[in-house]
């Protein structure tokens, strides 16, 4: 138990401010010593020792009626581990550019609001903390930790399975733990959000899978390097948030993982740079994500895969930079798609260059899988482009012969030829002309022999051609007269079999247009 005799100046002053809640501020007012990067170098004049903190909090010097208690230091250099763990804190705590010796522990504790904004701190355990009000680390710069009952690795900020009422703000703030979990936070639930913005940055990985963030997690212009040997910089499994924002030249040096996370409004990487780990793998993985808004339009192309395997989103936005060479869709569904180019440039949906690029997108994809062109098809239909959609189940089909074996790809080359497997009809009719001017020019130039002399109509070159390429119904030339060369026999026979070929496919294009298909 502390007496007052015991305590030091600086620590006499803060005491006594407390049940007040004035701010105590241990500040020169010197740009030089005050900077929280030489707080090793401040004396006992500056030092208040982390178990009158605690002493503090925990009501060792009751509040005064017709006040309100509130611990409110800055500038000091606290020694000694402050240790909260399992306490009940009725008091708000605001530390403000104070310089740790050693970390701070509040598992398991229940308190007001938390503010360690512009400090230095060798480690802040939180795990299944609940704070009423807001956990604020602004500024702060936080490094990692000895292991803690919670995990075995060593991390800088652990808030597993933490409860906030409001919001947990890492503004500015640096987390160091390079190769290492530079925040854990596995299970958090933080119903103001997470706002790891104004120049956030992350040396290890961060962990928030299986977050609750009714808030969502603000991450714009963050920067996250230093992965952990995985690659991972952040991985957000099976994580709901309202809205994951890594806009505005958010940067990863590693793979950022939404593995199952589910987004009920927007994920966005809107000017975002994907870089993937500096070892090689993928920059993004999202595989079975689900989310409203998608927008993707990065500032380059990731340096690795992007991995969309079974994910769901409503509206999806890319660009020029978008995708990378190798992307995983088969699964990937989407509602709508809107693409910008340069300068923010909108692509015409239906345009021929369009479907272009969204076939080579597909092709991006390693090994032939029909989804993502059933996929792409189905959105042109909806959209009423049906040709566009016959385009994309043409590129499948020839896709997919490249996989066949030999025979059947020769036949694959064969119908792609003839009618384009069906979606380009009109082939049809053009082999029909062409086979008809051929059989009328060939047949002109020879003499064939009746097969009843005296009888049947006088040959006629073009309407014996169209006899023989027209298997329905019968011009009475086919019957009539026959051919001695056996060359001219096969071009009749040739032309018999083509014939049938072709006004099938003839007849299944109209169908099919008939139909919408």
């Amino acid at each position: 138990m502390l007496s007052y005799d015991e305590l030091t100046s600086p620590e006499r002053e803060l005491w006594d401010a407390f049940p007040e809640g004035r701010r105590v501020d241990l500040r020169t007012g010197a740009p030089g010593d005050d900077r929280v990067t030489e707080g090793g170098r401040w004396g006992r004049e500056r030092t208040v020792r982390a178990t009158v903190i605690a002493a503090l909090l925990l009501n060792a010097n009751a509040a005064r009626q017709g006040t309100v208690a509130c611990l409110r230091l800055a500038g000091a250099r606290v020694s000694g581990h402050l240790n909260l763990a399992g306490a009940q804190v009725a008091h708000a705590l605001w530390l403000e550019e104070c310089w740790f010796e050693e970390g701070v522990d509040l598992s398991g504790a229940s308190a007001r609001s938390i503010a360690i904004t512009g400090s230095r701190v060798p480690g802040l355990e939180a795990g299944m903390v609940r704070v009423d009000g807001r956990l604020d680390l602004r500024r702060s710069r936080l490094e990692r930790g000895p292991a803690s009952p919670f995990h075995r690795r060593a991390t800088a900020l652990s808030l597993i399975n933490a409860h906030v009422s409001g919001a947990v703000n890492l503004g500015g703030a640096e987390i160091a733990a390079p190769g290492e979990w530079a925040v854990s936070a596995g299970g958090l639930v933080a119903e103001g959000g997470v706002y790891c913005q104004d120049g956030f940055v992350a040396h290890g990985e961060v962990r928030l899978m299986g977050a609750q963030l009714p808030g969502g997690l603000h991450m714009r212009g963050a920067l996250l390097e230093s992965p952990a040997p995985r690659g991972a910089v952040l991985a957000l499994d099976n994580a709901a948030a309202s809205t994951l924002d890594f806009s505005g030249g958010f940067t990863a040096g590693g793979t950022v993982r939404l593995r199952g996370a589910q987004v009920t409004d927007r994920l966005t990487f809107e000017g975002a740079v994907l870089n993937g780990p500096p070892g090689g793998g993928p920059a993004l993985v999202a595989m079975m994500a689900q989310a409203a808004d998608f927008d993707l339009t990065l500032a380059r192309p990731p340096s690795g895969t992007v991995d969309l395997r079974g994910a769901q989103v409503s509206y999806l936005h890319d660009g020029d930079h978008s995708w990378p060479d190798v992307v995983e869709l088969d699964g990937f569904v989407y509602g709508s798609i809107r693409a910008g180019g340069t300068g923010r440039r909108r692509e015409a949906v239906g345009h021929r260059d369009s479907v272009a690029r969204r076939v080579a997108w597909i092709r991006r994809s390693p090994g032939y899988s029909p989804q993502p062109y059933e996929q792409l098809a189905g959105w042109y239909r909806k959209a009423g482009h049906d040709d566009d959609a016959r385009r994309v189940l043409l590129a499948k089909q020839r896709h997919r012969r490249r996989i066949l074996h030999p025979a059947a790809r020769a036949w694959g080359h064969l119908l792609d030829a003839t009618v384009g497997y069906g979606y380009r009809p009109w082939l049809a009719g053009v082999w029909l002309l062409a086979l008809t001017l051929l059989g009328t020019l060939s047949f002109a130039a020879h003499s064939p022999e009746p097969v009843k002399r005296d009888e049947g109509a006088p040959f006629h070159p073009l309407v014996y051609t169209l006899d023989l390429l027209i298997p329905i119904g019968n011009l009475g030339q086919r019957t009539a007269w026959y051919w001695p060369e056996a060359g001219m026999q096969g071009l009749a026979y040739l032309l018999v079999a083509f014939g049938w070929v072709l006004t099938t496919a003839v007849i299944a294009g109209v169908t099919r247009a008939l139909q919408k298909n």
